[in-house]
């Protein structure tokens, strides 16, 4: 029974991970809303196999580097692909030579820098209770919030290069950033994660997919805030 309990865990992250490929597969079929779905169905599975592992106390060493690879697949292959898509539907001929052939390849940044996180958080000590730099669940659903964004405003691909550029640079940074975790519900000890969480649903209510976005750079300055008082 003990085996059995230890890898419920781990299903769990294999619907990650299965819901990745999903999400990579849906992508280059430049299906943005359903790879979009698909990557936040990841997001879910994320924060369900490591609820699962704490209320069954079934932690263990397969389990963390499945979920590492299954991250990568959900949060950093994904919206990469995602990226990808998006911006060879938003260049034009207008654009150099240069920038219609290779520019879109920038979008691989986001899987790489992903993989670079996410090895430094399984070695890092110091990321138990909160993180150092953007995780990468965070940085997937910021990539929606710019696809979708983008989708129905448009987008200077200029603008997206530096933002493919800040966020990578976010992932590995040693900026502090607090976690979602609740240890209770006092306002006194969860106030900043329920701004968070208000400002989340009054973004996504307005703009949807796209205020992802807005969340997520919610997110930075409330950590950078936190880190000052």
């Amino acid at each position: 029974m003990k085996k059995i309990i230890v890898h419920i865990p781990n299903a769990i992250t294999c619907l990650n991970l299965l819901s990745g490929c999903f999400a990579c597969l849906f992508a280059f079929k430049t299906d943005f809303e359903t790879s979009a779905l698909f990557i936040c169905l990841a997001a879910l599975f994320d924060f369900m196999d490591g609820f699962a592992a704490r209320l069954l106390n079934a932690y263990s060493p397969m389990g963390k580097e499945l979920d590492s690879l299954a991250d990568l697949s959900s949060f950093g292959m994904a919206p990469g692909i995602l990226i990808f898509s998006f911006t060879g539907q938003l260049i034009t001929p207008e654009y150099p030579i240069f920038i219609q052939e290779y520019f879109p390849y920038l979008a691989f940044l986001i899987p790489v820098f992903s993989g670079l996180r996410l090895a430094k958080f399984n070695i890092d000590t110091r990321q138990t209770t909160s993180f150092i730099g953007l995780p990468v669940p965070a940085d997937a659903l910021f990539w929606i919030g710019v696809c979708f964004w983008g989708l129905e405003n448009g987008f200077n691909i200029y603008v997206l290069g530096c933002l493919i550029l800040i966020f990578s640079y976010l992932l590995v940074s040693e900026l502090p950033m607090f976690s979602l975790k609740f240890k209770d519900l006092s306002l006194r000890n969860n106030y900043i994660r329920y701004i968070l969480l208000l400002g989340a649903i009054v973004f996504i209510t307005l703009f949807g997919f796209g205020g992802f976005a807005a969340a997520i750079v919610l997110y930075i300055v409330l950590s950078v805030i936190n880190i000052k008082l």
